[in-house]
């Protein structure tokens, strides 16, 4: 691996030999607009995948209905054969419409549709890691995931998924299924400003249990702070640099999976992992979420 820029230190999922960088890569953005058809340069976007893997990130966070196929196309395209310690992790629970709206489904046979879908066009006979997402649209809720976990497992038993996570859920959901299946890693929306699931990530941190946000930086609506964006001119670097280093500061078990389409963005999203924050620093960071 190559060893030119630090990344963050290392991640092992629990009950497994999978150890990754903690800083990762989403490609979600690898797509067209609204994560829709064809990106407008498939070249750049086997450029930003290639750069990512040779810098040393060994983690890329994926789907099939981000196109959908067309990201998971990509992937392979650009990788395939995979690196021995490169591991692929991808989610299902949602499919597309024609209209390229996104549609919530966690029925068996779509579950059992996309886990095959993701094999196929990733080009693996066995998926690393499947995280059920669930909820809705405009965040988590309450229902039981105890049954469309149940499709997964069976898969799992059938050697077609090595490990299972979850996306979008509660506390209270993730304490359902704990008595159903090995967890190794839950994907909820955080960052510095939208921080509702502190007690989540430390507990999970107790339980060896990997924590990834998505939307690190805002999402669709990107973080405005005069706090964050203070603070980055002080240390002479950018608040999406900041963002992401106070992600990796906040716990050892998260893992963070930025997306871009660029290649100078991927570079500036990896020098978050060699910032080194000083307690004051977090602190003013920290007193963010309570001014959101």
């Amino acid at each position: 691996m190559s060893s030119q820029i630090k990344i963050g230190g290392t991640f092992t999922f629990p009950g497994s030999s999978t150890t990754v960088h903690r800083m990762g890569y989403g490609a979600m953005q690898l797509a067209g607009p609204h994560v829709f058809g064809p990106p407008k340069d498939r070249n750049a976007a086997i450029a930003v995948l290639r750069e990512a893997v040779e810098t040393g990130i060994n983690h890329i966070d994926t789907s099939d209905f981000y196109g959908p196929h067309v990201t998971n196309q990509i992937i392979r395209e650009a990788l395939h054969p995979y690196r021995d310690d490169l591991t692929i992790v991808t989610k299902v629970g949602a499919k597309r419409g024609p209209d390229g709206s996104w549609i919530l489904d966690v029925s068996p046979d779509l579950l059992r549709q996309s886990v095959e879908d993701n094999l196929r066009n990733l080009g693996l006979e066995s998926l690393s890691v499947v995280n059920l997402r669930v909820g809705s649209t405009t965040g988590p809720n309450e229902a039981s995931i105890a049954e469309p976990l149940q499709v997964l497992v069976q898969m799992q038993q059938q050697g077609l998924i090595q490990h299972l996570g979850l996306s979008n859920i509660t506390r209270k959901q993730y304490d359902e299924v704990r008595s159903i299946a090995k967890i190794v890693c839950v994907q909820n929306m955080y960052n510095v400003a939208q921080r509702k699931d502190d007690a989540l990530i430390d507990l999970l941190a107790g339980d060896g249990v990997a924590y990834v946000p998505f939307f690190p930086l805002g999402g669709f609506n990107p973080l405005q702070s005069t706090v964050l964006n203070d603070t980055a001119a002080s240390l002479g670097v950018t608040p999406i640099v900041l963002a992401l280093a106070w992600l990796l500061h906040r716990s050892p078990n998260v893992l963070l999976i930025p997306g871009t389409s660029s290649v100078g963005h991927l570079r500036e999203n990896i020098s978050a992992a060699s910032l080194e924050l000083s307690n004051d620093v977090l602190k003013t960071l920290d007193g963010i979420a309570t001014k959101a």
